[in-house]
Protein backbone atom coordinates (compact mmCIF):
# COMPACT_ATOMS: atom_id res chain seq x y z
CA UNK A 1 0.00 0.00 0.00
CA UNK A 2 1.71 3.21 -1.15
CA UNK A 3 1.39 6.21 1.15
CA UNK A 4 3.19 8.92 -0.79
CA UNK A 5 0.08 11.08 -0.57
CA UNK A 6 -2.89 11.10 1.79
CA UNK A 7 -5.96 10.33 -0.33
CA UNK A 8 -9.29 11.07 1.29
CA UNK A 9 -10.48 7.54 0.53
CA UNK A 10 -7.65 6.04 2.59
CA UNK A 11 -8.21 8.42 5.48
CA UNK A 12 -11.93 7.66 5.45
CA UNK A 13 -11.59 3.94 4.90
CA UNK A 14 -8.76 2.52 7.01
CA UNK A 15 -8.42 -1.23 7.28
CA UNK A 16 -11.11 -3.54 8.59
CA UNK A 17 -8.78 -4.82 11.31
CA UNK A 18 -8.07 -1.30 12.53
CA UNK A 19 -11.75 -0.38 12.58
CA UNK A 20 -12.53 -3.35 14.85
CA UNK A 21 -10.49 -2.15 17.82
CA UNK A 22 -10.54 0.96 20.00
CA UNK A 23 -7.59 3.35 19.64
CA UNK A 24 -4.63 2.42 21.81
CA UNK A 25 -3.92 3.10 24.59
CA UNK A 26 -6.97 5.40 24.64
CA UNK A 27 -8.11 6.86 27.94
CA UNK A 28 -5.85 5.30 30.54
CA UNK A 29 -4.18 6.30 33.79
CA UNK A 30 -2.10 3.69 35.56
CA UNK A 31 0.86 1.34 35.45
CA UNK A 32 2.35 -0.13 32.32
CA UNK A 33 5.40 -2.04 31.21
CA UNK A 34 7.29 -2.58 28.00
CA UNK A 35 9.36 -5.59 26.99
CA UNK A 36 11.64 -5.80 24.00
CA UNK A 37 9.74 -8.82 22.64
CA UNK A 38 5.97 -9.03 22.82
CA UNK A 39 5.23 -11.75 25.42
CA UNK A 40 3.25 -14.85 24.57
CA UNK A 41 -0.50 -14.90 25.05
CA UNK A 42 -0.04 -17.20 28.03
CA UNK A 43 2.35 -14.75 29.69
CA UNK A 44 0.01 -11.84 29.03
CA UNK A 45 -2.88 -13.78 30.57
CA UNK A 46 -0.85 -14.61 33.67
CA UNK A 47 0.29 -11.01 34.12
CA UNK A 48 -3.19 -9.63 33.55
CA UNK A 49 -4.45 -11.81 36.37
CA UNK A 50 -1.63 -11.24 38.87
CA UNK A 51 0.30 -8.03 38.11
CA UNK A 52 -0.57 -4.36 38.77
CA UNK A 53 -0.04 -3.58 35.07
CA UNK A 54 -2.85 -2.97 32.63
CA UNK A 55 -0.89 -1.38 29.77
CA UNK A 56 1.84 -3.07 27.74
CA UNK A 57 4.31 -1.55 25.31
CA UNK A 58 4.70 -3.21 21.92
CA UNK A 59 7.54 -2.46 19.52
CA UNK A 60 5.50 -2.60 16.34
CA UNK A 61 8.02 -1.40 13.75
CA UNK A 62 11.10 0.57 12.73
CA UNK A 63 14.44 -0.19 11.10
CA UNK A 64 16.21 -0.05 14.48
CA UNK A 65 13.84 -2.39 16.28
CA UNK A 66 16.11 -4.80 18.09
CA UNK A 67 14.09 -7.88 19.00
CA UNK A 68 12.19 -10.49 17.05
CA UNK A 69 8.43 -10.28 17.33
CA UNK A 70 7.06 -13.74 16.54
CA UNK A 71 4.08 -13.16 18.83
CA UNK A 72 3.20 -9.72 17.52
CA UNK A 73 0.41 -10.32 15.01
CA UNK A 74 -2.96 -8.75 14.37
CA UNK A 75 -4.55 -11.73 16.09
CA UNK A 76 -2.34 -11.25 19.17
CA UNK A 77 -3.19 -7.55 19.30
CA UNK A 78 -6.90 -8.25 19.07
CA UNK A 79 -6.65 -10.96 21.73
CA UNK A 80 -4.85 -8.71 24.24
CA UNK A 81 -7.13 -5.70 23.73
CA UNK A 82 -10.20 -7.92 24.03
CA UNK A 83 -8.81 -9.40 27.25
CA UNK A 84 -8.48 -5.92 28.77
CA UNK A 85 -4.93 -4.83 28.04
CA UNK A 86 -4.17 -1.33 26.79
CA UNK A 87 -1.33 -1.37 24.27
CA UNK A 88 1.40 1.24 23.97
CA UNK A 89 2.62 1.25 20.33
CA UNK A 90 6.37 2.00 20.11
CA UNK A 91 8.32 2.50 16.90
CA UNK A 92 12.14 2.46 16.70
CA UNK A 93 13.23 4.11 13.48
CA UNK A 94 16.32 6.16 12.52
CA UNK A 95 18.13 7.65 15.49
CA UNK A 96 19.91 10.96 16.01
CA UNK A 97 23.18 11.31 14.13
CA UNK A 98 24.83 12.02 17.49
CA UNK A 99 23.08 9.25 19.42
CA UNK A 100 24.76 7.86 22.52
CA UNK A 101 23.63 4.30 21.76
CA UNK A 102 24.71 1.92 19.01
CA UNK A 103 22.20 1.98 16.18
CA UNK A 104 22.90 1.21 12.54
CA UNK A 105 20.27 3.49 11.01
CA UNK A 106 20.70 7.22 11.66
CA UNK A 107 18.96 10.42 10.63
CA UNK A 108 20.54 12.18 7.65
CA UNK A 109 20.34 15.76 8.89
CA UNK A 110 20.23 17.09 5.32
CA UNK A 111 17.13 14.98 4.61
CA UNK A 112 15.60 14.78 8.06
CA UNK A 113 12.13 16.03 7.10
CA UNK A 114 11.83 13.63 4.16
CA UNK A 115 12.99 10.78 6.38
CA UNK A 116 10.46 11.71 9.04
CA UNK A 117 7.61 11.68 6.55
CA UNK A 118 8.64 8.36 5.04
CA UNK A 119 9.08 6.83 8.49
CA UNK A 120 5.62 7.97 9.55
CA UNK A 121 4.16 6.40 6.43
CA UNK A 122 5.85 3.11 7.29
CA UNK A 123 4.51 3.37 10.84
CA UNK A 124 0.98 3.78 9.47
CA UNK A 125 1.45 0.68 7.32
CA UNK A 126 2.71 -1.36 10.26
CA UNK A 127 0.04 -0.07 12.64
CA UNK A 128 -2.75 -0.72 10.15
CA UNK A 129 -1.50 -4.26 9.52
CA UNK A 130 -1.69 -4.99 13.26
CA UNK A 131 -5.18 -3.56 13.57
CA UNK A 132 -4.17 -0.44 15.51
CA UNK A 133 -7.01 1.98 14.86
CA UNK A 134 -6.76 5.61 13.88
CA UNK A 135 -6.28 7.89 16.90
CA UNK A 136 -3.94 5.35 18.43
CA UNK A 137 -0.79 7.01 19.78
CA UNK A 138 2.23 5.91 17.75
CA UNK A 139 5.23 6.67 19.96
CA UNK A 140 8.57 7.31 18.30
CA UNK A 141 11.49 5.90 20.31
CA UNK A 142 14.35 8.40 20.06
CA UNK A 143 17.18 7.27 22.31
CA UNK A 144 19.38 9.79 24.11
CA UNK A 145 21.76 11.93 22.09
CA UNK A 146 24.15 14.87 22.44
CA UNK A 147 21.72 17.79 22.42
CA UNK A 148 24.65 20.24 22.43
CA UNK A 149 25.32 19.22 18.85
CA UNK A 150 23.26 21.87 17.05
CA UNK A 151 23.11 20.20 13.64
CA UNK A 152 22.16 16.87 15.15
CA UNK A 153 19.54 18.44 17.43
CA UNK A 154 17.89 20.34 14.60
CA UNK A 155 17.89 17.17 12.53
CA UNK A 156 15.97 15.36 15.27
CA UNK A 157 13.48 18.21 15.56
CA UNK A 158 12.92 18.39 11.80
CA UNK A 159 12.48 14.63 11.66
CA UNK A 160 9.93 14.65 14.47
CA UNK A 161 8.05 17.63 13.04
CA UNK A 162 7.55 15.70 9.79
CA UNK A 163 6.70 12.49 11.66
CA UNK A 164 3.93 14.16 13.64
CA UNK A 165 2.58 16.09 10.67
CA UNK A 166 2.36 12.98 8.54
CA UNK A 167 0.70 10.89 11.26
CA UNK A 168 -1.95 13.58 11.55
CA UNK A 169 -2.65 13.24 7.83
CA UNK A 170 -3.69 9.67 8.46
CA UNK A 171 -5.59 10.27 11.67
CA UNK A 172 -3.05 8.91 14.16
CA UNK A 173 -1.71 10.71 17.20
CA UNK A 174 2.01 11.28 17.58
CA UNK A 175 3.92 10.26 20.66
CA UNK A 176 7.58 10.91 21.45
CA UNK A 177 9.80 8.88 23.75
CA UNK A 178 13.22 10.14 24.74
CA UNK A 179 15.45 10.97 27.66
CA UNK A 180 14.19 13.82 29.80
CA UNK A 181 17.66 15.37 29.56
CA UNK A 182 18.01 15.33 25.77
CA UNK A 183 15.08 14.67 23.44
CA UNK A 184 12.36 15.83 25.81
CA UNK A 185 14.27 18.94 26.87
CA UNK A 186 14.81 19.86 23.23
CA UNK A 187 11.13 19.35 22.45
CA UNK A 188 10.19 21.57 25.38
CA UNK A 189 12.44 24.28 23.94
CA UNK A 190 10.45 24.37 20.67
CA UNK A 191 7.02 23.82 22.19
CA UNK A 192 5.85 27.24 20.98
CA UNK A 193 8.05 27.55 17.91
CA UNK A 194 5.91 28.95 15.06
CA UNK A 195 4.85 26.34 12.51
CA UNK A 196 6.37 23.52 14.54
CA UNK A 197 4.06 20.51 14.85
CA UNK A 198 4.96 19.12 18.24
CA UNK A 199 4.02 15.57 19.28
CA UNK A 200 0.62 15.11 20.86
CA UNK A 201 1.97 13.03 23.75
CA UNK A 202 5.33 12.58 25.43
CA UNK A 203 6.89 9.51 27.03
CA UNK A 204 9.94 10.60 29.00
CA UNK A 205 12.63 8.45 30.53
CA UNK A 206 13.91 9.30 33.98
CA UNK A 207 14.92 6.20 35.88
CA UNK A 208 14.53 7.57 39.39
CA UNK A 209 11.79 5.07 40.30
CA UNK A 210 9.41 7.93 41.15
CA UNK A 211 5.92 7.21 39.89
CA UNK A 212 4.67 10.50 38.42
CA UNK A 213 4.13 12.22 35.09
CA UNK A 214 5.48 15.53 36.39
CA UNK A 215 9.08 16.45 35.72
CA UNK A 216 11.34 19.43 36.33
CA UNK A 217 12.17 19.61 32.63
CA UNK A 218 8.54 19.86 31.45
CA UNK A 219 6.46 22.95 32.35
CA UNK A 220 3.17 22.04 34.00
CA UNK A 221 1.09 23.51 31.15
CA UNK A 222 2.90 21.54 28.42
CA UNK A 223 1.31 18.32 27.21
CA UNK A 224 -1.50 18.82 29.67
CA UNK A 225 -3.88 17.52 30.67
CA UNK A 226 -3.38 13.77 30.24
CA UNK A 227 -0.77 13.69 27.52
CA UNK A 228 2.19 12.26 29.42
CA UNK A 229 3.87 8.99 30.22
CA UNK A 230 7.01 8.31 32.23
CA UNK A 231 9.42 5.39 32.03
CA UNK A 232 10.53 5.49 35.64
CA UNK A 233 12.67 2.33 35.80
CA UNK A 234 14.86 0.63 33.21
CA UNK A 235 15.31 -3.00 32.33
CA UNK A 236 14.93 -5.55 35.15
CA UNK A 237 13.19 -8.83 35.75
CA UNK A 238 9.78 -9.18 37.35
CA UNK A 239 7.73 -12.28 38.08
CA UNK A 240 3.93 -12.38 38.14
CA UNK A 241 1.73 -15.43 37.99
CA UNK A 242 4.82 -17.58 38.01
CA UNK A 243 6.16 -16.05 34.79
CA UNK A 244 9.31 -13.90 34.63
CA UNK A 245 10.14 -11.36 31.92
CA UNK A 246 12.54 -8.44 31.58
CA UNK A 247 10.68 -5.13 31.50
CA UNK A 248 10.87 -1.37 31.85
CA UNK A 249 8.35 0.29 34.18
CA UNK A 250 5.96 2.95 32.88
CA UNK A 251 3.27 5.17 34.31
CA UNK A 252 0.68 6.61 31.92
CA UNK A 253 -1.77 9.48 32.17
CA UNK A 254 -3.37 9.55 28.73
CA UNK A 255 -6.71 10.65 27.34
CA UNK A 256 -7.80 10.80 23.72
CA UNK A 257 -7.83 14.28 22.27
CA UNK A 258 -11.30 15.53 21.36
CA UNK A 259 -12.04 15.51 17.65
CA UNK A 260 -12.38 18.67 15.57
CA UNK A 261 -15.78 17.58 14.13
CA UNK A 262 -17.04 20.99 12.97
CA UNK A 263 -14.52 21.60 10.18
CA UNK A 264 -12.92 18.24 9.49
CA UNK A 265 -13.21 17.98 5.72
CA UNK A 266 -10.90 14.98 5.22
CA UNK A 267 -12.20 13.23 8.35
CA UNK A 268 -8.82 12.63 9.94
CA UNK A 269 -9.73 14.32 13.24
CA UNK A 270 -8.07 17.68 12.54
CA UNK A 271 -9.77 20.91 11.42
CA UNK A 272 -9.41 22.06 7.85
CA UNK A 273 -10.36 25.17 5.89
CA UNK A 274 -12.12 25.56 2.58
CA UNK A 275 -11.38 28.77 0.72
CA UNK A 276 -12.31 30.06 -2.73
CA UNK A 277 -9.71 31.78 -4.87
CA UNK A 278 -11.48 34.97 -5.87
CA UNK A 279 -9.69 35.39 -9.21
CA UNK A 280 -10.69 31.97 -10.55
CA UNK A 281 -13.61 30.81 -8.43
CA UNK A 282 -11.75 27.57 -7.65
CA UNK A 283 -12.52 26.06 -4.26
CA UNK A 284 -9.72 24.34 -2.35
CA UNK A 285 -9.55 22.38 0.88
CA UNK A 286 -6.49 23.11 3.03
CA UNK A 287 -5.74 20.36 5.56
CA UNK A 288 -4.86 21.32 9.12
CA UNK A 289 -2.57 19.54 11.54
CA UNK A 290 -3.31 21.34 14.79
CA UNK A 291 -0.64 24.00 14.23
CA UNK A 292 -1.03 25.35 10.68
CA UNK A 293 -2.76 24.73 7.34
CA UNK A 294 -0.82 22.90 4.66
CA UNK A 295 -0.61 24.88 1.42
CA UNK A 296 1.33 22.10 -0.26
CA UNK A 297 -1.37 19.49 0.27
CA UNK A 298 -4.40 21.49 -0.69
CA UNK A 299 -6.95 19.73 -2.90
CA UNK A 300 -9.29 21.28 -5.44
CA UNK A 301 -12.90 20.37 -4.77
CA UNK A 302 -14.67 22.37 -7.48
CA UNK A 303 -15.20 25.74 -9.12
CA UNK A 304 -17.89 28.11 -7.86
CA UNK A 305 -17.18 31.46 -9.49
CA UNK A 306 -20.88 32.32 -9.70
CA UNK A 307 -21.60 31.65 -6.03
CA UNK A 308 -22.20 34.48 -3.56
CA UNK A 309 -22.67 32.17 -0.57
CA UNK A 310 -20.95 28.89 0.29
CA UNK A 311 -21.32 26.80 3.40
CA UNK A 312 -20.73 23.21 4.39
CA UNK A 313 -22.70 20.83 6.56
CA UNK A 314 -23.64 17.18 6.56
CA UNK A 315 -27.21 17.91 5.47
CA UNK A 316 -27.99 14.32 4.46
CA UNK A 317 -26.26 12.92 7.58
CA UNK A 318 -24.20 10.29 5.76
CA UNK A 319 -20.92 11.24 7.42
CA UNK A 320 -19.53 13.25 4.50
CA UNK A 321 -19.42 17.03 4.31
CA UNK A 322 -21.95 18.50 1.88
CA UNK A 323 -21.89 21.87 0.16
CA UNK A 324 -24.71 24.45 0.13
CA UNK A 325 -24.30 27.04 -2.65
CA UNK A 326 -26.26 30.17 -3.51
CA UNK A 327 -25.59 31.67 -6.93
CA UNK A 328 -25.85 35.32 -7.90
CA UNK A 329 -29.44 34.83 -9.07
CA UNK A 330 -30.37 33.68 -5.58
CA UNK A 331 -30.88 29.97 -6.28
CA UNK A 332 -29.71 27.71 -3.44
CA UNK A 333 -28.48 24.20 -4.22
CA UNK A 334 -27.26 21.17 -2.31
CA UNK A 335 -24.20 19.19 -3.42
CA UNK A 336 -23.79 15.87 -1.53
CA UNK A 337 -20.31 15.02 -0.35
CA UNK A 338 -18.80 11.76 -1.61
CA UNK A 339 -16.20 9.41 -0.13
CA UNK A 340 -13.83 10.41 -2.94
CA UNK A 341 -13.63 13.96 -1.62
CA UNK A 342 -15.73 15.34 -4.48
CA UNK A 343 -19.36 16.42 -4.60
CA UNK A 344 -22.26 14.63 -6.24
CA UNK A 345 -25.16 15.75 -8.41
CA UNK A 346 -26.64 19.16 -7.61
CA UNK A 347 -30.12 19.36 -6.10
CA UNK A 348 -31.89 22.73 -6.01
CA UNK A 349 -33.37 23.64 -2.64
CA UNK A 350 -34.71 27.17 -3.32
CA UNK A 351 -35.29 29.16 -6.49
CA UNK A 352 -34.48 32.52 -4.95
CA UNK A 353 -33.12 33.46 -1.53
CA UNK A 354 -31.46 36.67 -2.69
CA UNK A 355 -33.32 38.56 0.04
CA UNK A 356 -31.18 36.87 2.67
CA UNK A 357 -27.66 37.62 3.85
CA UNK A 358 -25.11 35.79 5.97
CA UNK A 359 -26.23 32.26 5.20
CA UNK A 360 -24.59 30.31 8.03
CA UNK A 361 -24.24 26.66 9.00
CA UNK A 362 -25.12 26.71 12.70
CA UNK A 363 -25.25 23.01 13.53
CA UNK A 364 -28.26 21.33 15.11
CA UNK A 365 -29.67 24.37 16.92
CA UNK A 366 -33.11 22.89 17.51
CA UNK A 367 -31.55 19.57 18.54
CA UNK A 368 -33.75 17.36 16.41
CA UNK A 369 -30.83 15.47 14.88
CA UNK A 370 -30.58 17.49 11.65
CA UNK A 371 -28.14 20.33 10.86
CA UNK A 372 -29.69 23.79 10.50
CA UNK A 373 -28.98 27.05 8.68
CA UNK A 374 -29.30 30.65 9.85
CA UNK A 375 -29.80 33.73 7.68
CA UNK A 376 -30.71 37.39 8.16
CA UNK A 377 -33.36 39.04 5.98
CA UNK A 378 -32.27 42.38 4.56
CA UNK A 379 -35.75 43.91 4.42
CA UNK A 380 -36.58 43.62 8.12
CA UNK A 381 -33.28 42.77 9.82
CA UNK A 382 -34.71 39.61 11.40
CA UNK A 383 -32.72 36.42 11.94
CA UNK A 384 -34.29 33.18 10.74
CA UNK A 385 -33.66 29.51 11.45
CA UNK A 386 -33.97 27.17 8.48
CA UNK A 387 -34.24 23.75 10.14
CA UNK A 388 -32.74 20.74 8.42
CA UNK A 389 -35.25 17.97 7.81
CA UNK A 390 -35.31 14.48 6.40
CA UNK A 391 -34.53 14.26 2.70
CA UNK A 392 -31.52 16.59 2.66
CA UNK A 393 -33.49 19.82 2.67
CA UNK A 394 -34.73 22.57 4.97
CA UNK A 395 -38.14 22.87 6.58
CA UNK A 396 -40.34 25.88 7.32
CA UNK A 397 -38.27 28.77 8.57
CA UNK A 398 -38.73 30.37 11.98
CA UNK A 399 -37.73 33.85 13.18
CA UNK A 400 -35.51 33.50 16.26
CA UNK A 401 -34.30 37.10 16.66
CA UNK A 402 -35.65 40.48 15.67
CA UNK A 403 -34.23 43.93 15.21
CA UNK A 404 -31.13 45.36 13.65
CA UNK A 405 -29.34 42.21 12.48
CA UNK A 406 -28.35 44.16 9.39
CA UNK A 407 -25.83 45.89 11.67
CA UNK A 408 -24.18 42.52 12.20
CA UNK A 409 -21.93 40.70 9.76
CA UNK A 410 -19.33 37.93 9.52
CA UNK A 411 -21.66 35.31 10.97
CA UNK A 412 -19.83 32.16 12.01
CA UNK A 413 -21.18 28.95 13.45
CA UNK A 414 -18.61 28.01 16.08
CA UNK A 415 -20.07 24.77 17.35
CA UNK A 416 -20.68 24.40 21.06
CA UNK A 417 -18.34 27.20 22.11
CA UNK A 418 -19.35 27.20 25.80
CA UNK A 419 -19.93 23.41 25.96
CA UNK A 420 -23.50 23.62 27.27
CA UNK A 421 -24.96 21.28 24.66
CA UNK A 422 -26.20 23.91 22.18
CA UNK A 423 -24.37 25.23 19.11
CA UNK A 424 -23.44 28.90 19.24
CA UNK A 425 -23.12 31.83 16.83
CA UNK A 426 -20.38 34.44 16.56
CA UNK A 427 -20.95 37.74 14.74
CA UNK A 428 -19.22 41.06 14.18
CA UNK A 429 -21.09 44.16 15.32
CA UNK A 430 -20.41 46.68 12.58
CA UNK A 431 -20.84 49.76 14.78
CA UNK A 432 -17.91 48.94 17.08
CA UNK A 433 -16.06 46.02 15.38
CA UNK A 434 -16.72 43.84 18.41
CA UNK A 435 -16.93 40.06 18.15
CA UNK A 436 -20.03 38.83 19.96
CA UNK A 437 -21.05 35.37 21.02
CA UNK A 438 -24.70 34.39 20.90
CA UNK A 439 -25.04 31.20 22.89
CA UNK A 440 -27.60 28.73 21.68
CA UNK A 441 -30.60 27.77 23.76
CA UNK A 442 -33.82 25.86 23.28
CA UNK A 443 -35.68 27.69 20.53
CA UNK A 444 -33.06 30.29 19.69
CA UNK A 445 -30.18 32.39 20.98
CA UNK A 446 -29.26 33.95 24.30
CA UNK A 447 -28.14 37.54 24.87
CA UNK A 448 -24.91 38.69 23.25
CA UNK A 449 -21.56 38.41 25.04
CA UNK A 450 -18.55 40.32 23.72
CA UNK A 451 -15.57 37.98 23.37
CA UNK A 452 -13.11 39.92 21.19
CA UNK A 453 -12.45 42.51 18.51
CA UNK A 454 -12.80 42.09 14.75
CA UNK A 455 -10.94 45.29 13.88
CA UNK A 456 -8.90 44.64 10.74
CA UNK A 457 -10.36 41.16 10.29
CA UNK A 458 -12.61 39.60 7.68
CA UNK A 459 -14.03 36.14 6.96
CA UNK A 460 -14.59 35.08 10.54
CA UNK A 461 -14.84 31.33 10.48
CA UNK A 462 -15.72 28.70 13.06
CA UNK A 463 -12.76 26.39 12.57
CA UNK A 464 -13.77 23.84 15.18
CA UNK A 465 -11.36 22.69 17.87
CA UNK A 466 -8.27 23.36 15.76
CA UNK A 467 -5.70 22.58 18.46
CA UNK A 468 -7.86 19.84 20.02
CA UNK A 469 -7.75 21.26 23.52
CA UNK A 470 -11.47 20.68 24.06
CA UNK A 471 -12.67 24.21 23.15
CA UNK A 472 -13.84 25.34 19.73
CA UNK A 473 -11.87 28.10 18.04
CA UNK A 474 -12.27 30.92 15.52
CA UNK A 475 -10.18 31.79 12.48
CA UNK A 476 -10.13 35.04 10.54
CA UNK A 477 -8.16 36.75 7.78
CA UNK A 478 -6.12 39.81 8.70
CA UNK A 479 -7.06 42.14 5.86
CA UNK A 480 -3.81 44.11 5.74
CA UNK A 481 -1.50 41.08 5.49
CA UNK A 482 -3.63 38.23 4.18
CA UNK A 483 -2.58 36.10 7.13
CA UNK A 484 -5.07 33.55 8.38
CA UNK A 485 -5.02 33.81 12.16
CA UNK A 486 -6.26 31.50 14.91
CA UNK A 487 -8.21 32.79 17.88
CA UNK A 488 -8.44 30.13 20.56
CA UNK A 489 -11.71 29.69 22.38
CA UNK A 490 -11.92 29.40 26.14
CA UNK A 491 -15.69 29.05 26.43
CA UNK A 492 -16.03 32.68 27.50
CA UNK A 493 -13.57 34.60 25.32
CA UNK A 494 -11.05 34.42 22.49
CA UNK A 495 -7.28 34.58 22.89
CA UNK A 496 -5.02 35.49 20.01
CA UNK A 497 -3.16 32.51 18.63
CA UNK A 498 -0.62 31.93 15.87
CA UNK A 499 -0.80 32.51 12.15
CA UNK A 500 -2.20 29.42 10.46
CA UNK A 501 -1.32 30.37 6.90
CA UNK A 502 -0.32 33.22 4.60
CA UNK A 503 -1.59 34.22 1.16
CA UNK A 504 -5.27 34.73 1.95
CA UNK A 505 -5.65 38.22 0.50
CA UNK A 506 -7.12 36.70 -2.64
CA UNK A 507 -9.26 34.05 -0.98
CA UNK A 508 -12.85 34.47 0.12
CA UNK A 509 -15.10 33.16 1.48
CA UNK A 510 -13.66 30.78 4.07
CA UNK A 511 -15.85 28.12 5.52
Amino acid sequence: MALSVAPLAFINGNATAAAALAPQPGDFTGYGFDACTAPSSETMAAWLKSSPYRAAGIYFGGNNRGCTQKNLTAEWVREQVTAGWRLIPLYVGPQASCTSVTKKNLIDNTKAAAQGRATAEDAVRQATALGLAKESVLIYDMESYDSKNTVCREGVLAFMNAWTNRLHDYGYFSGYYSSAASGIADMVAVYNRPWYVRPDYIDFARWDQVVTVSDKVVPASYWAPKRRMKQYRGGHQETWGGVTINIDNDYLDFARLPGAKLSDWNRNGWSDVMARTTSTGNLFAYPGNGVYLSEGYRSKVGSYASANALLRMDLNRDGYVDLIVRNRAGAVSFYPGLSSGKFGTRKQLYKNLSHLRELTAIGDLNRDGYPDMLAAQTSNGNLYLYPGVRGAKFGKRKAIAYGDWNNRSEFAGVGDFDRDGFPDLVVKLNSNNGIYLYRGKSGGLQAALRIGSAAGLRDLYGIGDFDRDGWTDLAAVQSSTGYLKLYRGTGKALTAGPNLATGYKGRSPLF
